[in-house]
């Protein structure tokens, strides 16, 4: 299990462009700590996939375009845990003093950037393709990135920094809509993927953990 770790995490390694150097043996170490039962944080610059606590599906992207709604690129929960179109990094919000390997508490705005095609998780009035909630899609880029780019963490229970397995919840700055998933499914394009959408309302269904991932270790304060 360790050697697996290890080669997820020196391909995310040698893929990923990090704002600061971190060692393969020491992300790969942090995710096989949590297959040991040790408390691991999420932290920026951690690849994590996201859980749908309620379908177990895998928060996903791919470079297929929306039929409808905003045209972007379209996000699906994807029902296979091995696949590496979801994965995410965790980054800050811009212009705050966040580095790579800093904690993050409940209520802070983060950003998910899709590793895969480097665009960012995002979400707009368009209504979403089957349920008509609010669109969420993958838009911009490395150097292109705004608002409707963050989300704010809000942790389930008496946690106050985001630990792998912890229920979250992600609302939407701008729209006030929550990172959403329910059981109605694709039968085209993304046959067998679930819509991903946004809802306003707080619902057992908007609830997700990190699962599988590289989580960077903890900058130690000086």
């Amino acid at each position: 299990m360790a050697l697996g770790f290890f080669g997820l995490a020196l391909f995310l390694f040698l893929t990923l462009d990090y704002d600061v150097g971190a060692s393969p043996s020491a992300s790969a170490s942090a995710s096989a700590a949590s297959s040991e039962g040790v408390e691991v944080h999420i932290t920026y610059g951690s690849v994590i996939k996201l859980m749908h606590e309620k379908t177990k599906f895998r928060l996903h992207s791919h470079d297929v375009p929306y039929g409808s709604g905003s045209g972007q690129q379209s996000v699906t929960g994807f029902p296979n845990v091995d696949d590496s179109n979801s994965y995410w990094i965790v980054r800050p919000e811009p212009g705050t003093s966040a580095k790579q390997g800093d904690t993050i508490k409940s209520g802070t705005i983060i950003r998910l950037q899709h590793m895969r095609t480097r665009k960012w998780l995002h979400s707009h009035l368009h209504a979403s393709p089957i349920s008509g909630n609010l669109e969420v899609s993958c838009f911009g880029g490395e150097s292109e990135s705004d608002t409707g780019d963050y989300w704010r963490l809000f942790i389930e229970g008496s946690g106050k920094t985001w630990k792998q397995d912890q229920r979250i919840r992600l609302q939407h700055v701008d729209t006030g809509g929550y990172l959403h998933s329910h059981d109605k499914k694709y039968s085209r394009i993304a046959g067998g993927q679930q819509e991903v959408c946004g809802l306003r309302e707080k619902r057992a269904d908007n609830v997700w953990l990190a699962a599988e991932g590289v989580y960077l270790p903890v900058t130690e304060s000086k």
